[in-house]
């Protein structure tokens, strides 16, 4: 049994009854409150999250809602498993790779078959070391045969962009061709629309097809009357939705004509619901479900280790990882589920498992209701 658990998927929120507890839960996991004193980042739409009645925390390095003043954590989650919500998610790392040897670049450190993937189709992968275990995990696009686009998590922000530095500058130190460029805040934005009804809100501000945008999908496309918008039909909440990267200074406008498409009822939501969707989900949080100690096959995660990658073995810890395909694992990942008997409270992260009073394999590193 895995130290770092994962639920599968909570009870249905509709009959929860603690809440409160749960969702406090939730809020600890973020930073205190940004004040003038810390030194953090803005996104674009920081102003228009403070006027909103945005509750601003420090959220690694930068100052992000954790929720709205208008609905609380719980009813945010359920208005996006209803309807739709937008999320700033600006603080992501969104990268171009690009060059006829981008492709065999981005491969060397991660574990996705990106070589046969067609082009506008993306897969989740993960960076992975020596040791087999994963850095980080994130989203490759590719969007042509020498154009990369790729999202990683904000906390692993310094470590993604030297490790992709790295594998760039050993290529071109070979005479290969590739580049690599990193989009700022500052002038590339990205919101993820989440929700059943995020694409026909959506629909109403693109000429796009958006019923030929299938899951993991990407197209450049004009939003709200502002040209170079990617859409990608993916975001981490487990409904269906987009995330759309803008150029920032127009960032604003797109969210607010989102915002006032009634048919879709969209709404603003913060980081606590983004993380309660994703955990209802059963999706990996990196630095809690899954980090540096954790192998693909440990975090239940074999699937993200292409065929052909596996049968090459030139990726880092390569030959740990197919090992563990063959022979199996001490430890993983797994998702428990509370008994009503009783109506037990809900278990915390660092919460011990027993069995007939025999504790198994330590404390849980996540575990929620």
């Amino acid at each position: 049994m895995s130290s770092s658990v994962l639920m599968k998927r909570l009870w249905p929120l509709s009959k929860q009854r603690n809440w409160p507890l749960t969702f406090r839960q939730i809020k600890r996991g973020y930073a205190a409150p940004a004040s003038a004193a810390d030194k953090v980042e803005h996104t674009a739409l920081y102003d228009f999250h403070v006027q909103h009645g945005g509750k601003i925390v420090n959220f690694g390095g930068y100052a992000l809602p954790v929720q709205y003043a208008d609905q609380g954590i719980a009813a945010s989650h359920l208005h996006t498993r209803a309807h739709a919500s937008i999320f700033d998610v600006s603080h992501m790392l969104q990268t171009y790779v690009r060059g006829k040897d981008a492709i065999e670049c981005i491969e060397s450190i991660c574990t996705a078959d990106i070589q046969n993937t067609p082009n506008a189709n993306g897969s989740l992968t993960v960076f992975t070391n020596s040791a087999g275990c994963i850095l980080d995990d994130l989203i490759v696009t590719r969007v042509n045969d020498k154009q990369l686009y790729v999202v990683s998590n904000a906390a692993m922000k310094q470590q993604d962009m030297a490790l992709m530095e790295a594998a760039v500058a050993k290529r071109k130190a070979e005479g290969k061709d590739v580049s690599i460029e990193f989009l700022s805040p500052n002038d590339q934005s990205l919101i993820a629309l989440q929700g059943p009804s995020s694409i026909k809100a959506l629909a109403n501000l693109t000429k796009a097809n958006l019923q030929q945008l299938y899951f993991m999908t990407t197209i450049m496309a004009e939003v709200a009357g502002v040209n170079d918008c990617r859409i990608t039909r993916c975001g981490y909440t487990g409904e269906d939705g987009v995330e759309i990267s803008v150029p920032s200074s127009k960032i604003k406008h797109v969210t607010e004509a989102l915002l006032q498409q009634t048919n879709g009822n969209v709404k603003m939501a913060g980081l606590g619901a983004r993380d309660s969707l994703r955990l209802e989900a059963g999706l990996c949080l990196y630095g809690n479900d899954i980090d540096s100690k954790t192998t693909p096959i440990e975090g239940a995660l074999a699937w993200l280790v292409a065929k052909r990658r596996r049968a090459e073995l030139n990726f880092p810890g390569a030959e740990i990882i197919v090992n563990q395909l063959k022979s199996g694992v001490q430890k993983r990942r797994i998702g428990l589920k509370l008994s009503t008997a009783g109506k037990p409270p809900p278990a915390r992260s660092g919460a011990h498992i027993y069995h007939n009073n025999v504790e198994i394999n330590g404390p849980c590193h996540r575990f929620d209701k």
